[in-house]
């Protein structure tokens, strides 16, 4: 068992599936889970386009992780969400490796799948940049 884990979401289901595998890895009294979602640049600036507010905005991307994070608040696994700015990959590497996490669980596709086709997936940049064990969920 896990104490520390990163779990990197977007609300797909993929990521969904992840959480349900990152919940195994924790022991409820003794671990806890960090799960991050990332803005990037294109969202950021449809999400400006198409709600009002700043506070709508947010109420919408915390949205995206809530049936993930709802998975948590039926344990006592501690968690938290952090909502990070950046390119996906990148911004996930940069936090686990700061974070010094004794293992990071990621869905092996994301919501964009043009992204996935054409550059690479998020959960490959992932697995080749962080420094700490992945588990890829497909």
């Amino acid at each position: 068992m896990y104490k520390k884990l990163l779990l990197a979401a977007d609300g797909s289901e993929h990521s969904i599936r992840a959480a349900k595998e990152a919940k195994k890895l924790v022991s409820p009294n003794e671990g806890t889970i960090d799960i991050v979602y990332v803005v990037s640049g294109s969202s950021s600036k449809q999400d400006v386009l198409r709600f009002p507010s700043k506070e709508e905005i947010e109420l919408a991307r915390k949205g995206k992780v809530k049936a993930i994070e709802s998975q948590f608040e039926e344990t006592s696994i501690p968690y938290k969400v952090h909502i990070l700015r950046g390119e996906p990959g990148p911004t996930i590497v940069e936090f686990a490796n700061e974070g010094e996490y004794d293992c990071l669980v990621v869905g092996s596709r994301g919501l964009n799948q043009l992204q996935t086709m054409v550059l690479g997936s998020v959960s490959h940049k992932i697995a080749k940049r962080v420094e700490c064990p992945v588990l890829i969920v497909k």
